[in-house]
């Protein structure tokens, strides 16, 4: 990412370009890279739409590689979708259609499955 890229990418009013930045550029990004377009996300989208899309969207491409990105946007995404918004379609992208016949065991392992499922399911906490 080109030092000019990056001055543009701050002036992003809500996350939009940031994620169709990391969209058009994925295999382009070196990881520093993915990095600064993470931070620049967690700045500007204030409600986590972006961060949610984005971890949905590099899940979909390589889970495991992308595995620190994906943990940091969901922390992210989870923090600011205050509203629950997007964490419900987040939680089925990134742990499957099933996941809720699951949960305990997720709950157990992934902390970030269990603060989605800790807000959206508040009085069925495991």
């Amino acid at each position: 990412m080109t030092e000019n890229e990056l001055k543009e990418l701050r002036r992003d009013p809500d996350g939009l370009i940031t994620y169709e930045y990391l969209a058009n550029h994925i295999g382009e990004c070196a990881p520093d890279d993915i990095d600064r377009l993470i931070d620049n996300m967690t700045r500007v989208d204030l409600s986590g739409q972006f961060m949610a899309s984005a971890a949905r969207y590099l899940n979909a491409i390589d889970p495991d590689g992308y595995s620190p990105a994906i943990k940091a946007l969901v922390a992210g995404a989870i923090d600011k979708d205050r509203e629950h918004r997007y964490l419900p379609d987040l939680l089925k992208g990134l742990y499957g259609e099933g996941c809720l016949d699951d949960a305990e065991r997720l709950c157990a392992a992934d902390d970030n499955f269990r603060r989605i499922y800790k807000r959206l399911y508040a009085d069925n906490i495991i």
